[in-house]
């Protein structure tokens, strides 16, 4: 599989795999993330102009999508619950989202983001298990609770370079 930047013309593409994973996320009974259209076209419009959206595309198709930048994400600066293993710059994977189509997105973009750094933090609803056993295989470590810039709680994440 390749991970590159995403392109403007494939941004139909892109919200057509956030709707199948949006589904696959109520299919798996967590209703409480990604709702009210969330992520909007707006948003990934303004992840591609920034180059931050990443595609996972293999055979010529899209099969993934992400959000990477290595930056202080605000949401990550007040920890509960628990603390983050250290204080070095770090990565943050956003808005993961699988066509169903190949196994190993998360996988795919955890490998291209460790080629950049490697501190990676990321997060997830308590209501996403499939997520969750993800991470975990991944090598991430729970590291305690977030909130969303809407004051929702997230399980934080992170993966230690």
């Amino acid at each position: 599989m390749i991970v590159r930047p995403a392109t403007p013309s494939e941004i139909d593409e892109i919200m057509h795999i956030y709707d199948i994973a949006r589904q696959a996320m109520r299919d798996a009974g967590n209703t409480a993330q990604w709702i009210n259209g969330y992520p909007t076209r707006e948003l990934v419009e303004n992840d591609i102009q920034r180059g931050v959206c990443h595609v996972i595309e293999d055979g010529g198709a899209l099969h993934g999508v992400f959000m990477f930048a290595i930056e202080d994400d605000p949401t990550y600066a007040h920890i509960e619950d628990g603390a983050w293993p250290n204080d070095e710059p770090y990565g943050v994977i956003h808005r993961i989202g699988s066509a169903g189509t190949k196994r190993g997105i998360l996988q795919a973009a955890v490998d291209f983001t460790r080629g950049k750094i490697g501190n990676l933090r990321i997060d997830t609803h308590a209501d996403n298990e499939p997520m969750q056993r993800a991470l975990a295989k991944a090598g991430f470590r729970p590291c305690g609770t977030i909130y969303c810039v809407d004051g929702t709680p997230r399980i934080a994440f992170q993966l230690e370079a």
